[in-house]
């Protein structure tokens, strides 16, 4: 039986860390920088834990990452 491919978009975006949960990075920080204000800037900065429906999602993505 052959292995399931993982989609190397997904796995260059998200990390799933220990306890299982997605962490990823914020929406809207690809391009465009200049019309965001600083304050979204700011927040949007580092990763987060993904929404419940999000890691779905990710994890569909990912078959061997749970």
């Amino acid at each position: 039986m052959p292995k399931m491919k993982t989609k190397s978009s997904a796995k260059k975006r998200f990390k799933v860390t220990a306890t299982g949960k997605v962490v990823g990075g914020y929406a809207g920080k690809r391009h465009g920088m200049i019309k965001r204000t600083n304050s979204f800037l700011r927040d949007a900065r580092g990763t987060r834990v993904l929404s419940e429906p999000d890691q779905k999602l990710a994890l569909s993505y990912m078959p061997y990452a749970r």
